[in-house]
């Protein structure tokens, strides 16, 4: 299947689960930016946070986040399918992507989807950092917000005339031209350090 067609994947029969596999994007971007907020201003109230301690907590959080994001898509959603079950959960997440990359609706986790991965990670950064946590997922589900609003926006609108266009040319070339390489959507800075950025043109 040509990588820009047009149209949805079916993932589902059922019509209910196929519903729910379509999400407006605004969604799972108001949930985490609002419990982002939420974590700060509760680590600020309660006395775990700082001016100082929050800056540097948010923005290790959202280092952390970029980190999980090239990981998950290099080895989560590119994972060799090796059986059925692997193709299928390969598919489900995220080959249906390339086969249909136009699909607007399909650019983000259905919202209980988002609301369990932010409880999720809440709770893994509780257990691993103690009261940080409040800095360090609040720096972590912006970045999420920020990877969901930006790969939004290289699929659905032309790119800006500014430094920005990098990211759009970035993606382009990993759906377009080399899928094994560019897996950072939000920033090249992982396949940058980990030797994924695409090969410089010979012309």
């Amino acid at each position: 299947m040509k990588p820009n067609h047009k149209g949805s994947a079916t993932l589902f029969q059922n019509p209910v689960l196929e519903r729910l596999t379509h999400t407006h994007i605004a969604i799972p971007i108001t949930i985490f930016l609002v419990i982002a907020t939420g974590l700060l201003a509760y680590g600020f109230l309660y006395g775990f946070l700082d001016v100082l301690s929050a800056v540097g907590l948010f923005l290790a959080g959202w280092l952390i986040f970029s980190l999980v994001e090239y990981l998950a898509h290099r080895f989560i959603f590119h994972m060799e399918p090796t059986n059925d079950l692997k193709r299928n959960i390969q598919y489900t997440f995220h080959g249906n992507h390339h086969d249909y990359p136009k699909d607007k609706t399909r650019l983000a986790m259905p919202p209980i989807v988002s609301l369990f991965l932010a409880s999720f990670f809440f709770f893994v950064f509780k257990l691993a950092f103690g009261s940080m946590v409040f800095g360090l997922v609040a720096g972590f589900l912006f970045g999420y917000a920020l990877y969901l609003f930006v790969h939004y926006a290289v699929h659905a609108y032309a790119p800006p005339k500014n430094f920005l266009k990098t990211l759009w040319i970035h993606h382009s070339i990993h759906h377009y031209k080399d899928p094994e390489r560019a897996y950072g959507v939000s920033s090249p800075l992982w396949d940058w350090l980990l030797g994924t950025m695409p090969q410089k043109s010979k012309r």
